[in-house]
Formats: structure tokens, sequence, C-alpha cells
């Protein structure tokens, strides 16, 4: 796993069918059919304070990022009624999809080693991919944090703030 490389700007973006927390199945290509880009972002665990930050600032920028053309997925690998509760807790409106196998995670090179509190350890690495219409990643971003992760997302992109 964690030898496994990472995604760079320019790679195919792996596809992906997932369950939400609302029940339903989403495919990323479906989502680049409609002619939007896709914003993929995987974090740790829901209802943890850092995910929490994260989730809530997507869900803030969201109307925003519509607005530009692109769809917001945050993935994890909770259950999908751990995911629920989190939607409920919070009021995000940002699409929350489970993937407890953690499949998902691996194609994107968003699970591996990584370092927690000075230790080196196997976990979820946040991560942040923008794909294109074509499907091809535009940013990849690994390693990102929580707090001021959108807003820098957001420069990144040339959107205002």
């Amino acid at each position: 796993m964690s030898d496994q490389v990472r995604l760079s700007a320019g790679d195919p973006a792996p596809d992906f069918t997932l369950a939400s927390d609302q029940g339903d199945e989403v495919n990323l290509y479906a989502l680049l059919e409609e002619g939007r880009k896709v914003i993929v972002y995987f974090y740790p665990a829901a209802m943890t304070p850092g995910c929490t930050k994260q989730a809530c600032d997507f869900t803030d920028s969201l109307d925003s990022l519509q607005a530009e053309g692109y769809t917001v997925v945050g993935i994890s690998k909770d259950t999908t009624s751990k995911l629920a509760k989190f939607r409920e807790r919070d009021g995000l409106t940002i699409t929350l999809l489970s993937d407890p196998e953690l499949v998902v995670h691996e194609a994107y090179a968003a699970y591996g080693e990584k370092s927690l509190y000075g230790k080196l350890v196997q976990g979820v690495i946040r991560s942040t991919f923008v794909v294109g219409t074509d499907g091809r990643i535009e940013i990849a971003q690994y390693n990102v944090k929580a707090t001021g992760h959108v807003a820098k997302l957001r420069k990144d992109l040339g959107l205002a703030a």
C-alpha cells in the first residue's frame, strides 16, 4: 500500500461507485457525464474535529463551488449510517461516500504509511483531487491540512475567496 504510486495532474482518475449516506450509489464517471468537474476528498474519520472542520468548510463553499461547475464528494471508511449521523449533526450538504474496504482510497493512494504524532502508521492520508470533465486529474494534493484547506483549494482553482 505505501509503495503505491501517487496520482498526479494528467493521470486518469480511477472510476468508482460507492454508497452514500443517503442510500444511493454514486459513480464518478456519471457525475462527470453531467459536465461538472468533481472534487474528491478523502478524510480519516467522520465526526472527528479536523474532519468536521473540513466537511463544514466544503459545505460552506458548496453553493459557490457548484456555481463554478464543481461537485464535491467526501470519502471515508466510515459506514453509511455513521456518515448519515455526521450529515445530520453538522448540517452537511456535500455528498458523503463510504469506502469501508478502502478500495477507492488505495486506487487514489489515499491510504498508506503516514506520520501520526511522530510515529509511522498505516492510515488514511487526507487528500484532495480535482477531476476534470475529461476524467483526468487536474489537481492532486496529499497530506492536506484540514483547517484552511478549502480556502487554499479555491485559490489553487483560481476562484474568489
